[in-house]
């Protein structure tokens, strides 16, 4: 017999163990994984406030669910802690976002009941569908549940899905979780006991039997469905998702097992798409993350901080835009819900007439950016390397074709460490050098790539500035707003027979392995266009060229040097460095880089094999 001084979470192994447990045991069991959460984020670093907010939803999920069986796709990903620790994986929770460890999002090959990878936003209905789908199909009575949260749903794709769900009778749950209370603040003792009702059998029989005598009398059917639709409508605010063909149900108390697990039994019993909507408070039961949720949704570990060497580039990005938009009015900053993380909030704040944030919308931001540039606006779009991903169409077809002069200030280019390949910015020069009009730079230190901003805002056609993560050499900063000339590389070092071409990024291991070489290091700062003269400066003096860039091998920067040399005919020795042709995993940025052969010893083991090779 459980006692209740006993911890409960050290008996849960499985969904299994926790149906096991008496109802009246989980509050229980939430607090202890509240405890765990909190100790174990704080050791690894992590998202803290989304997950606390979740840990009454989970408990509910997996005790009404029968899971792996049944699926749940969480949206976005980084919600999903509660479910790895009731999923088997309470004991590598010290391990997570560690190299060899626990990924910070669900992961297909890390556990059955990882049902969907889910790193980016707004996926997850979209999947969950699938998934229904799939088992109707297949005749099966597996449930499919997207969990999605308030900010995910804002997403373009997020309605496109509910508007097929609606429109199938796949058994298909969507719950929102509401967790800043931005679509209602309708929830108590009323709407609770509204959703188990609605919820139930017995709600939904006398509507089926009232259906089928009154749709022999048209009218009599019509003014019924309306009257029902209008009662709704008043006591609770799903008419949207009622429109798209869903069954309503909410907003109720997202930590409320009482009303959570009735009105979850309910719904796994209904036929067709459920739309569930659920109130949450991010961080709850951790005090600090509760008043400032914000600070509190990704978390370094504890001990590190986020002590730099100096700014970080993203810092650097903040207050150029600042400087740039004292000079000038036209300046427009627009983002796809990353103001803080892409270095918006004083910019924001001092230019709210001239700041945009659209939301988890990428493809509307880069369009908008488009029609701002129409009307003889500048617009500057701060984005993730891989959000950038997202709107590819729009880069290619509203911006480039048009060749309009939108910049795209773009963070996190290359790996991103701890948050893995989900995040990491490995394709941006591949994907971006092949756009015809487009001009790519990739800054060496912070002061350059202040100057890569000013050019690319200067320039009459689109442009695109990528910067990694995290801090860059820690120099110090000169608060200007000057140019470079546009194609034109720099030479660091100069140095016999081998010569490497460094992108970026990878500047400062090229120089620092070039003393070892006595090589001629180059800065070339521009992906494209290639500074030619540079190049056929370096190989009419080299015996061997090195490309390096933290940027995918295949089809990158160092691709493009090759292109050259092939359409010039030249024969001089070529080693293309960059990351390699598969997804690399979440570890500590500097082993990541070194297992690449992408820091300074690995340059020179490369260039040392090839010499006695």
């Amino acid at each position: 017999m459980t006692t209740e001084m006993d911890n409960l979470l050290d008996q849960i192994n499985s969904p299994d163990d926790l149906r096991q447990l008496d109802k009246k045991q989980l509050p229980q069991l939430a607090e202890e994984i509240r405890a765990l959460i909190v100790d174990s984020v704080q050791q690894t670093g992590g998202h803290i406030s989304s997950n606390l907010g979740v840990v009454e939803l989970t408990l509910a999920l997996h005790y009404v669910f029968n899971t792996p069986d049944d699926r749940f796709v969480w949206d976005v990903g980084h919600q999903s802690y509660v479910h790895k620790i009731i999923t088997g994986r309470r004991d590598k929770m010290h391990t997570m976002r560690q190299e060899g460890g626990l990924s910070g999002f669900p992961k297909r090959s890390e556990s059955p009941y990882d049902a969907f990878g889910v790193g980016h936003s707004s996926t997850s209905i979209s999947a969950a569908l699938g998934m229904a789908i799939s088992s109707q199909i297949k005749g099966e009575d597996h449930r499919a549940v997207a969990i999605i949260g308030d900010g995910a749903i804002t997403a373009g794709q997020a309605y496109e899905a509910l508007a097929h769900a609606g429109d199938l009778s796949a058994n298909i749950l969507v719950i929102l979780n509401d967790n800043e209370m931005s679509i209602s603040k309708n929830v108590g003792g009323m709407s609770n006991y509204l959703a188990r009702l609605l919820s139930g059998n017995f709600y939904a029989s006398a509507r089926e039997s009232s259906k089928k005598v009154l749709e022999k009398l048209p009218p009599a059917w019509e003014f019924a469905r309306r009257a029902e639709e209008h009662v709704k409508g008043m006591l609770i605010p799903g008419t949207l998702f009622e429109e798209l063909g869903f069954n309503y149900i909410g907003p109720i108390d997202g930590h409320d097992l009482d009303t959570l697990i009735p009105t979850l039994t309910n719904l796994r019993e209904r036929k067709g798409p459920q739309f569930l909507h659920i109130v949450t408070k991010k961080g709850k039961g951790f005090e600090p993350a509760e008043e400032q949720p914000g600070k509190y949704h990704g978390v370094s570990p504890a001990g590190t901080g986020n002590k730099l060497s100096g700014p970080s580039y993203t810092q650097v990005f903040g207050d150029w835009l600042c400087d740039m938009a004292k000079e000038s009015d036209d300046l427009i900053a627009i983002t796809p819900a990353m103001c803080d993380g892409s270095g918006l909030n004083a910019f924001a704040e001092q230019y709210p007439k001239r700041y945009f944030d659209v939301g988890i919308a990428e493809q509307h931001a880069i369009t908008l950016a488009a029609g701002i540039a129409c009307e003889g606006k500048k617009p500057v779009v701060a984005i993730y390397s891989s959000f950038l991903q997202r709107g590819y169409d729009q880069l290619i077809h509203d911006v480039a074709l048009q060749n309009l002069p939108v910049l795209f200030a773009i963070d996190r280019g290359g790996l991103v460490g701890a948050d893995g390949a989900t995040h990491a910015g490995s394709f941006d020069l591949s994907y971006l050098r092949c756009i015809p009009n487009m001009v790519v730079m990739a800054p060496a230190d912070e002061n350059e790539c202040r100057q890569m901003l000013s050019t690319g805002y200067r320039h009459n056609g689109p442009s695109a500035v990528r910067y990694p993560r995290g801090a860059g050499m820690g120099i110090s900063v000169v608060p200007d707003l000057s140019t470079l000339e546009i194609g034109k590389a720099e030479l660091k070092r100069q140095g016999k027979k081998v010569a490497i071409l460094a992108f970026g990024s990878m500047v400062h291991p090229a120089l620092e392995a070039a003393e070892t070489l006595n090589a001629t290091v180059a800065n070339m700062r521009f992906v494209k266009p290639l500074d030619h003269k540079m190049i056929d400066n370096i190989i009419n003096s080299h015996d061997l060229i090195i490309t390096i860039e933290e940027n995918a091998v295949m089809g990158g920067a160092g691709s493009a040097i090759n292109e050259y040399l092939n359409s010039i005919s030249n024969n001089t020795a070529v080693i293309n460095l960059g990351l390699p042709d598969k997804f690399i995993d979440h570890g500590e940025h500097k082993k990541m880089l070194s297992h690449c052969g992408l820091d300074a010893q690995g340059i020179i083991n490369t260039v040392n094999k090839q010499i006695t090779s």
